[in-house]
């Protein structure tokens, strides 16, 4: 394969924003990949199968953002345990034998981006959110978590996937109503898996004594509540922290190469949003 240029990519809709291309091309720079290049394509659901049955042998892998990271599996000739455990796929590696294979770096990603803040162990946790993020968040706490996990919600339903979601991951799942939301704020781990916006409201509510925010938006950046949280000394962790920690997970399987330069692909990232 030395002698073939390879390609990835990031696929999604909408795609335009993303910053992966930025991140896997730092690496790739820093790692002397010159034959290497990443790119973005504006895929939905409905164009995801002609999508990769056109791929050709030069294709080392996909990245898969929303609305993909369960369209993706019916695709693929297997699934790692992470990526099953909360049925969505992020990470597509193309083997040399020619089989698609899917698996999840987010919950790693998530773990690994606490522990670079030394979060090893929480006794307990509060998600804001009830998503696809939120399931990964849950995969994560069961890792990390020893204790209860208390989901904020906005309706019984999205109570009720959270409460199966932890039934599955091994996570004892609490739920609370959204308008109660300000109680999550007191949690040793907080992690908040919104969309931008939705949890302004609560930044006037920050504890004297914060613990551990984990707030999965990158921009805009910080986020009022991650502000808040800052100026009361609390440890936050970003949404560019996951981001970084899941595209480098991501470089190591797509290119065999380990370890994928954490700093150049940190620095290109915040580059990248500062010029925007």
């Amino acid at each position: 394969m030395a002698d073939i240029r390879r390609r990835a990519a990031v696929l999604g809709s909408p795609i335009a924003h993303s910053l992966s291309p930025v991140l896997h091309r730092a690496a790739y720079a820093e790692l002397g990949l010159d034959d290497w290049s990443y790119d973005r394509f504006e895929v939905d659901e409905a164009a995801l199968p002609g999508f990769v049955e056109a791929l050709d042998p030069a294709w080392a892998g996909l990245s898969l953002t929303m609305p993909l990271k369960r369209a993706v599996i019916p695709l693929l000739d297997g699934i790692s345990p992470t990526a099953a455990s909360v049925e969505a796929v992020n990470t597509v590696v193309f083997t040399e034998d020619g089989r698609r294979v899917g698996d999840n770096t987010d919950i790693p990603g998530m773990i690994a981006a606490l522990r670079e803040r030394g979060v090893e162990k929480v006794e307990s946790a509060a998600i804001l959110g009830a998503g696809a993020t939120a399931s990964s968040a849950l995969a994560a706490l069961a890792v990390i978590c020893a204790g209860p996990v208390t989901a904020y919600v906005r309706s019984k339903e999205r109570g009720d996937e959270m409460r199966g979601w932890g039934q599955r991951l091994g996570v004892d799942v609490r739920v609370a109503d959204w308008a109660d939301g300000g109680r999550a704020l007191d949690a040793p781990l907080v992690i908040a898996t919104t969309p931008a916006g939705t949890t302004d409201a609560l930044a006037t509510g920050v504890p004297e004594r914060p613990g551990i925010l984990f707030d999965v938006l990158y921009e805009p950046w910080p986020t009022p509540l991650a502000a808040g949280w800052s100026a009361r000394g609390g440890a936050v962790v970003g949404g560019l922290d996951l981001l970084v920690h899941q595209a480098l997970l991501q470089v190591e399987q797509m290119t065999g190469l380990s370890p994928a330069p954490l700093a150049a692909m940190r620095r290109a990232g915040e580059a990248a949003l500062t010029g925007r």
